[in-house]
């Protein structure tokens, strides 16, 4: 099983790509208009006993846009923010109730351009401490926790026909959602950092022996496990 040690050594070591990823990945025909607005969205590692999770919201369906959606916290860049990682827990602050101080920003993953004319920066932090979530009634309908070693293992190709064509993307299930387009995508390049070689010793940072080659366990994935603390449905 990976543990938190082994995923901050890598994403602490990745330098991360600008504007080579997003919804063309799979659909090379695809025409991606110009990004006319940044955003950041944050993904937060929980360590729990049976292993280490990720968060994620189910946004409200009363929601314009993306309505029902599966998704991490975030959004738009606001004049105040300093930077994307100031972005990432400010929106988290306002959808999940998350206080910025109790998460640590460990590094951040390749911007993903969106077909929609968002350019992303997602933001990778650990919560060290522990905190009623708090959802907004506007935007979150529920928050919930995956576990890694279940996306490593569930994360696949996907397709659906889109405006006269076939449109690719990358997803997953987890319980009753459908974890997929943007979220998966950036979920894809996650796994795929943190599964590279293990990064040289930094920052008297040591990773535990590398088991990157061996395949997680189904049985590593339980319900139960991924639910959030009170105030988090």
């Amino acid at each position: 099983m990976i543990t938190l040690k082994d995923i901050e050594a890598h994403i602490k070591a990745y330098t991360p790509l600008h504007g080579s990823g997003g919804d063309g990945m799979l659909n090379p025909g695809m025409v991606m208009p110009a990004p006319t607005r940044d955003a950041s969205v944050l993904i937060l590692l929980i360590e729990r006993p049976e292993g280490v999770t990720i968060l994620f919201t189910e946004r409200t369906h009363t929601l314009h846009a993306h309505a029902g959606q599966v998704s991490f916290p975030g959004g738009g860049v606001e004049d105040q923010d300093k930077d994307a990682n100031e972005t990432a827990l400010r929106e988290a602050q306002e959808e999940i109730g998350l206080v910025p101080a109790n998460a640590r920003v460990i590094g951040q993953l390749d911007e993903y351009v969106t077909r929609t004319g968002f350019r992303v920066t997602p933001v990778v932090a650990v919560l060290e401490k522990d905190q009623t979530w708090v959802p907004s009634p506007d935007e979150v309908a529920r928050i919930f926790e995956v576990p890694v070693e279940s996306i490593f293992l569930d994360l696949k190709e996907e397709s659906l026909t889109f405006e006269g064509g076939e449109r690719r993307f990358y997803g997953m299930r987890w319980d009753d959602v459908h974890i997929w387009g943007a979220t998966a995508g950036m979920l894809r390049n996650f796994a795929d950092v943190v599964n590279k070689p293990a990064p040289p010793k930094n920052n008297n940072l040591t990773a535990e022996p590398s088991n990157d080659a061996v395949q997680p366990k189904s049985e590593t994935r339980k319900n139960g496990t991924t639910t959030s603390k009170p105030g988090g449905q």
